[in-house]
């Protein structure tokens, strides 16, 4: 007797007709026909199961603020950090609180199971910091919240940032974050990069920098994260976030800067909805796409994680806590059009991001945690495609959410109909 059987479902790795069994929170089987009784049986009917959503790179603590006290008007990333300077006094923590719940709520309903946020450390009240810790709290049945300690006025550059910073360590945040190319010179930069990983390895904690958001291609702080990271031991628990300068730089120290990453096991975060948004600002035509080097990166098997970074913030206005535009925003601008590419595509934002936030029990193999979705879609390509439908969210062996399905395509008659017109069953 189980809790609860996914019958017929298709798998990302190619597999179909899968059944999958669960028991107390976790998977108990992953078989073909699966005949035992269990507490709740769902047909998937073909339908896509696949394991949660992973947004790596996230600020919650500004998310659902659009509007608040103004609106960016330039679209560009400086004015939303003056904007940011500009809320942060005025919001409360329950303010912060409020919104951050809210947008738990949706981002778990989009079918999302993890999310690694950066919050403000440059506030002396630390704010966002007890406020995020408490979101933390509030929504670990449901949803693995990740905080980056992130001194967003440069660690160096602002006078109390440091100390904020450790004390937001000190109080719970799980990661040490940074933003060099904030810093005043470059020189303040690789400081800063050396200081924050430091304090990561004698606290034994991940690192995930803001590193190089800009167009500017002699902003290289990658290159001293790497070489940080491996001097001071902490290959595979680094991550360089953003990395748009690699856009503009010249190739051939592209030739070098890539090994180097690989040699120290550093990971990547590009962020293709707000990198396209805000980069290139300064650029008349050509114009820069601004995200990074997604595919020469992946090549050298570098693990690449997309990230949606904001939603309806200073920064971005638009969002739906949905990984699959993600996904599909990071296919187009990196023209990774080929049918293992766009595969590679949705890996991007479930197990590669899972792998960089080091997520215990993450997947579909027997014994892992019984977490995944129920997908409208035949599979991962045909997801990103349609932005698939999310037609059940199950959490620990538990339908958290479900819907029914919708009509997704148009007949060439004019008339709706459905990609897979068999309808979900639950209790079958």
């Amino acid at each position: 007797m189980f809790d609860l059987i996914m019958k017929n479902a298709a798998l990302p790795d190619g597999r179909r007709n899968m059944d999958i069994a669960c028991q107390g929170g976790k998977i108990a089987a992953v078989e073909r026909t699966i005949t035992a009784q269990a507490g709740e049986i769902i047909d998937a009917n073909g339908q896509l199961v696949a394991p949660p959503f992973v947004d790596p790179h996230f600020h919650m603590d500004a998310t659902l603020s659009l509007g608040t006290p103004r609106m960016n008007i330039s679209g560009t990333l400086l004015e939303g950090i003056g904007l940011w300077s500009e809320l942060k006094p005025i919001q409360t923590i329950e303010d912060i609180v409020e919104r951050a719940l809210s947008y738990c709520d949706l981002a778990v309903s989009m079918g999302m199971g993890a999310i690694r946020s950066h919050v403000d450390t440059c506030d002396n009240d630390l704010k966002g910091v007890q406020a995020l810790l408490h979101v933390r709290e509030t929504v670990k049945d449901y949803l693995d919240l990740q905080l980056v300690a992130f001194p967003q006025d440069g660690v160096l550059r602002d006078p109390t940032a440091m100390d904020n910073t450790i004390r937001a360590l000190d109080m719970g945040v799980d990661i040490v974050g940074g933003i060099p190319h904030f810093e005043r010179t470059m020189s303040q930069g690789a400081d800063s990069v050396r200081i924050l990983c430091e304090i990561a390895a004698e606290r034994g904690l991940m690192v995930d920098m803001h590193c190089d958001e800009s167009d500017d291609p002699m902003s290289r702080h990658i290159e001293t994260l790497a070489y940080e990271t491996q001097r001071l031991g902490l290959q595979g628990r680094v991550v360089g976030s953003h990395l748009t300068s690699m856009h503009s730089m010249d190739n051939y120290y592209v030739s070098k800067l890539i090994p180097l990453m690989v040699e120290a096991g550093v990971n990547a975060i590009p962020n293709p909805l707000i990198n396209i948004m805000l980069q290139g600002r300064h650029d008349a035509y050509p114009k820069r796409r601004g995200q990074t080097r997604v595919r020469e990166l992946r090549d050298a098997g570098i693990t690449i994680g997309f990230g949606s970074d904001c939603v309806m913030d200073p920064w971005y206005s638009l969002g739906r806590a949905d990984m699959l535009d993600v996904a599909l925003m990071g296919l187009h601008v990196g023209q990774l059009s080929s049918r293992e590419d766009m595969a590679w595509c949705f890996d991007a934002v479930t197990k590669n991001s899972a792998r960089i936030m080091g997520l215990d029990g993450y997947g579909l193999d027997l014994g892992c945690t019984a977490n995944f979705n129920l997908l409208q879609a035949s599979d991962s390509l045909e997801a990103i495609r349609l932005r698939a439908h999310r037609l059940a969210v199950v959490r620990k062996g538990r339908v958290i959410a479900k819907n029914a399905p919708i009509n997704t395509e148009m007949r060439l008659d004019g008339r709706p109909s459905l990609v897979n017109p068999a309808a979900y069953s639950p209790n079958v």
